[in-house]
């Protein structure tokens, strides 16, 4: 099996944006804010808008944060990009894969702040009382992918550095 080059992780980018505004799509046209559906004991679906950022932050600002994260959400994912159009075509492949998930989640997020003005959230994990901040395809992505990254610099790279 070919592995990906360089458009193979863009590609993934895109797919990454495409999933998050597919279910975003999905879940707006059959929910209106505020509605919850239970999915499991720990898990809702429940439709919200955030103004803000991670956990909300500065989600009470007047709007001037929209821009700033779209302006931050456009700069990270444009470095992003760029870094991986200069990666080797087979070069680091678990480095490439974490990058393209931050970037796609980052781009999928600004679309939301580019057209509605805030960021649609549907996934909520609680338990006994304890509800995480609602997120999204798009949160779940820049996760994984910032947890990658994590697990290269602690353990893969100086594994890689040792075997010279």
């Amino acid at each position: 099996m070919k592995l990906p080059g360089k458009s193979g992780w863009l590609l993934l980018t895109l797919a990454v944006i495409a999933l998050d505004q597919y279910t975003k799509q999905l879940i707006s046209a059959h929910m209106r804010v505020y509605d919850m559906h239970l999915i499991l004991s720990v898990l809702n679906i429940q439709l919200l808008h955030n103004s803000g950022a991670a956990f909300s932050f500065l989600a009470g600002a007047s709007g001037w944060q929209r821009w700033m994260f779209v302006v931050l959400a456009v700069a990270v994912a444009g470095l992003i990009v760029y870094w991986l159009w200069r990666m080797p075509a087979e070069g680091d492949r678990w480095m490439a894969a974490a990058l393209a998930l931050v970037a796609g989640g980052a781009l999928g997020n600004c679309v939301d702040r580019l057209i509605h003005g805030y960021v649609v959230d549907f996934i909520q994990v609680h338990y006994h009382g304890w509800y995480f901040p609602a997120f999204n395809v798009a949160d779940s992505t820049i996760t994984v992918g910032a947890i990658m990254l994590l697990v290269d610099g602690v353990f893969l790279q100086p594994r890689a550095k040792r075997a010279e």
